[in-house]
């Protein structure tokens, strides 16, 4: 399993938090291997450079890959990229089980954690 960091899941989403983005991604899903930038940016009702923009933030993100042939360049959604880090940040949300385990200086299972009891102080009313 790939080990995502925590600055990987805030690039991918800070890119998916914008509505253009998102449709950049949904076009390249469905309608192609790879497109040229200049389809993409005649889908869209913004200039070129905010275009490219959305593209670069896309591909740093490692959301899209680009094939840069003379000038223009091509681009290819790269679905694994996105089911990793989308797919372990979702894993947090997991509810916790009897055999879920961590590191930590106190208990190391859920099961653990429930069986331990706080120490009450003082007297009882």
């Amino acid at each position: 399993m790939v080990r995502i960091s925590a600055a990987d899941t805030e690039a991918v989403f800070a890119a998916l938090a914008h509505e253009s983005r998102r449709n950049i991604l949904l076009l390249l899903s469905h309608l192609g291997d790879e497109l040229p930038s200049g389809y993409l940016a005649a889908r869209f009702q913004h200039s070129w450079p905010t275009t490219t923009r959305h593209l670069g933030v896309l591909e740093k993100a490692g959301l899209v890959e680009v094939r840069r042939e003379g000038r223009g360049a091509f681009y290819r959604l790269n679905r694994e990229r996105i089911r990793q880090v989308v797919g372990t940040w979702l894993s947090h949300l997991e509810p916790a089980s009897p055999e879920k385990t961590w590191t930590s200086s106190g208990p190391k299972s859920t099961k653990t954690l429930r069986n331990t009891q706080p120490k009450s102080k003082g007297k009882r009313r």
